[in-house]
């Protein structure tokens, strides 16, 4: 008797080619559902419904289409069990030996705007999932297909094992059914979850009793942050976003240590992605910023957050937050560089750059949508946070001297104080005229962070202004920053010595403010 395999998928991708083989070379008889039938058919590839195989009709406007026991009987039968092969002979089953199930869509549907909570519950599938376990639980006795992908993978194995799929194959084909399954279920209960928390509740911060995060491999990495560290690269849903959506324009393949720096890059430039920001730039290494700046054009912004500390910049990271243009592109050329990512870039840019080949030039369109929470490992476990991405706004920010901000002041301690939020702690971050001069970052205390942020900065920092992710639990870095002619300072606040620190600024002729909000980064 001819084997038999069933076919119900939604991506039709390779199907026809698939059935056709099992038909003609293989001798499958095949059974299939809906669309799938109607695909089949329609091609002149000889199938029969499942609805008349069954004897069941399709109900409820397809909900229910394979869900007999005629279909899972015949999944789910241990072939070397003579009661379970009874009961397929005393019900009329037939052993099935393949199953070829992919999904409803669901991820894609809540991808799009404007998607309705009925539209999404539609998307959820029942049945593919309850054949794609069952299949992969009795893997020992047949394969299952989620991916058409393994199409061909699966041929090769009936060509190369007188037309039986190994054991070891059929395993790998279960695992990765069940993998499927699970990050299917994963982004239904991301998505209901999202949908039962209000917008208020959300801002108060619950974060879910379970919490799951799945991925599939776009990458392997020549290895982690050293070379006895093996690493991958994962994406995270069915549609690439973020990293996963980038273009890469040029340059060799991206490191772990490229991605984890263009991620702070992309965090720092995000504060500056708006359309009423000016051009802007920020260089990096190690996740910290040795420069970043404002200018007039793009070019003037990358030159002066260069100039900012060129020696760190020598092999760094560059995020810019306007398309690259042929003036900046020249500049770029100038030093060595890891990694460039902008918005766009200008087909003349492109030339200019390919003068250094080996430079990644990577186009992210979006640079400001990012991870709403952020994990981090630990033994037995792992934490979660959602993410420091709260929007800065002067306006909630308490004067605490006698002597008041001008506008351009207040102008300056923000800029310092949007990029002191993504510097290590103890963060201190000095600049002058949009641009960084010093940089004290990850010290374990926060006199010794102003003192190096201070010494870099030289005479710069004379009419500059400080920032401090962290509030100052003595007056000592208030009076050592006077002392080197900063004119402001913006800090958390909430010391218990507070009144030490207003009292020496009042002293020494210094504005303060307290943002009210701390920007740890560990």
């Amino acid at each position: 008797m001819a084997r038999l395999a069933l076919l119900s998928t939604s991506d039709k991708t390779g199907l026809i080619d698939l059935a056709r083989c099992l038909v003609e070379e293989f001798q499958f008889d095949l059974i299939s559902s809906g669309g799938t039938a109607v695909a089949l058919k329609n091609a002149g590839v000889p199938v029969t419904k499942v609805s008349d195989y069954t004897g069941s009709p399709e109900i409820l406007g397809g909900r229910v289409k394979t869900l007999h026991p005629r279909i899972h009987g015949g999944i789910l039968a241990r072939r070397d069990f003579p009661e379970d092969i009874a009961d397929l002979q005393a019900n009329d089953i037939r052993a099935i030996d393949l199953v070829v199930v992919n999904l409803y869509p669901f991820e894609q549907t809540i991808a799009k705007a404007g998607v309705t909570l009925p539209e999404a519950i539609e998307q959820i599938d029942i049945g593919g999932p309850t054949l794609l376990r069952a299949s992969a639980k009795n893997f020992n006795y047949l394969t299952v297909l989620c991916d058409p992908a393994q199409y061909n993978e699966y041929l090769q194995e009936l060509r190369q094992n007188n037309s039986e799929a190994s054991l070891t194959f059929r395993q790998k084909c279960a695992l990765k059914a069940f993998e499927h399954t699970a990050a299917y279920d994963r982004a239904i209960s991301a998505y209901l979850t999202g949908q039962q928390e209000s917008k208020e509740e959300a801002e108060k911060s619950s974060l879910p009793q379970e919490f799951s995060i799945s991925g599939r491999q776009l990458q392997p990495l020549r290895y982690g942050e050293n070379p006895h560290q093996p690493a991958a690269w994962y994406q995270v849903g069915s549609n690439p976003t973020g990293w996963a959506s980038a273009v890469k324009v040029q340059g060799k393949e991206l490191s772990y240590n490229n991605l984890v720096d263009l991620e702070a890059a992309r965090r720092i430039i995000a504060e500056f992605a708006g359309p009423e920001s000016d051009p802007a730039a920020a260089i990096l290494k190690h996740t910290n910023p040795c420069g970043v700046a404002l200018g007039n054009s793009l070019v003037e912004a990358y030159e002066k957050a260069f100039s900012a500390d060129s020696v760190s910049a020598f092999g760094g990271i560059v995020a810019l937050n306007r398309p690259i243009d042929a003036r900046t592109a020249t500049a770029l050329t100038q030093t060595f560089l890891e990694c460039v990512v902008a918005p766009a870039c200008d087909p003349d840019a492109e030339e200019i750059l390919k003068s250094k080949s080996k430079v990644r030039v990577l186009l992210l369109p979006d640079l400001h949508s990012g991870p709403q929470e952020t994990l981090k490992a630990i033994a037995g476990g792992f934490l979660v946070q959602a993410s420091d991405d709260a929007v800065e706004d002067p306006s909630q920010w308490q004067v605490v001297t006698d002597l008041q901000p001008t506008q351009d002041q207040l102008a300056e301690l923000l800029f310092a104080w949007k990029i002191s939020k993504h510097v290590k702690s103890n963060a201190i971050v000095v600049t002058r005229q949009r641009t960084t001069v010093g940089v004290g970052a990850g010290q374990m205390n926060r006199v010794g962070s102003v003192k190096i942020a201070l010494e870099q900065a030289g005479e710069k920092a004379t009419c500059g202004v400080l920032a401090s992710d962290g509030f100052f639990p003595f007056d000592d870095s208030v009076r050592t920053a006077a002392a080197a002619g900063i004119s402001a300072i913006a800090q958390p606040g909430g010391s218990l010595r507070d009144s030490d620190s207003i009292k020496a600024a009042n002293e020494l002729g210094l504005v303060m403010v307290f943002t009210g909000v701390r920007h740890f980064l560990h």
